[in-house]
């Protein structure tokens, strides 16, 4: 573990990356007690403030902290994103490692299926998603897992394909091993690696996805303290002040590019060839 540490802090994505998601995780874990402020308490009087001593960031269109406010919302903000991702990616490896183990006619439906569901851009599937389920922190969750599996079935049966070759599965299948098995036992296992690095750098699109859908006013609802539903309520106000959009566009910006170059870091470190 700390060898691989070293390695991927001897790379600059891996490094500046790493360092990026600790402060994003420091701020999931410690939001609420890190906030002076607040983050509901309105003050007419302190409407559109700039930042200051008080303010770190300034304030919004009710006088609320916006430092506090991106504190309190890094915790939705970036554990939805990450259990949307996680949720999409276990759906996804599962149907892409046992397309891949069946092979032949079931391989073929599984696979054409989930080519004509990945014809649909995400955005627009959540998009659909969301409106025929309702406006909700839940089923924008849903939605994004929905949305990311399809992609992750084809990248886990693509790395699959190699593993149902090697000499260890026709092992087992000449044991008599149930298919279960040889899926959750000596396949999956066997694609772990391609899938954490795919996973890490889909948190940062399943960020802005989130953050797309609570500005369109599918996601958060007011009074929530999540990213994008900041940037909603803000753009109404910028001619006023640009503090209240600047702000939470550059923590959903910062976050996404945090993920990604972790994910480009991971990618080298676990890399075969490296």
């Amino acid at each position: 573990m700390i060898d691989f540490l070293k390695r991927l802090m001897r790379s600059p994505q891996g490094a500046l990356g790493s360092g990026i998601v600790f402060l994003v995780l420091v701020a999931v874990a410690f939001g609420p007690y890190l906030a002076p402020h607040d983050p509901e308490a309105m003050s007419i009087l302190a409407r559109f403030k700039g930042p200051s001593a008080d303010f770190l960031l300034g304030t919004d269109q009710y006088g609320r902290d916006i430092f506090s406010r991106l504190m309190i919302g890094a915790r939705s903000t970036v554990i939805m994103a990450v259990v949307a991702t996680l949720i999409g990616t276990v759906v996804g490896a599962l149907v892409g490692v046992t397309s891949a183990f069946l092979g032949g006619r079931a391989d073929e439906v599984i696979m054409r299926t989930v080519d004509a569901v990945m014809s649909i851009p995400s955005l627009l599937f959540a998009l659909i998603i969301v409106n025929l389920l309702g406006s909700s922190d839940f089923n924008a969750l849903l939605a994004v897992s929905i949305a990311f599996a399809p992609g992750m079935a084809r990248i886990s049966r693509a790395v699959a394909l190699s593993a149902r070759k090697q000499d260890f599965v026709s092992a087992a299948i000449a044991r008599g091993e149930k298919p279960n098995f040889i899926v959750l036992s000596e396949m999956l296992p066997n694609t772990v690696a391609s899938i954490i690095v795919e996973m890490t750098i889909r948190v940062s699109f399943a960020i802005m996805l989130f953050a797309t859908l609570s500005f369109l006013g599918l996601g958060a609802q007011p009074p929530s303290e999540e990213w994008g539903l900041m940037v909603s309520e803000a753009r109404r106000y910028m001619h006023i002040s640009s503090w209240i959009l600047v702000w939470p566009s550059l923590a959903i910006a910062l976050v996404a590019i945090g993920f990604n170059l972790l994910g480009d870091g991971l990618r080298d470190v676990l890399n075969p060839k490296t």
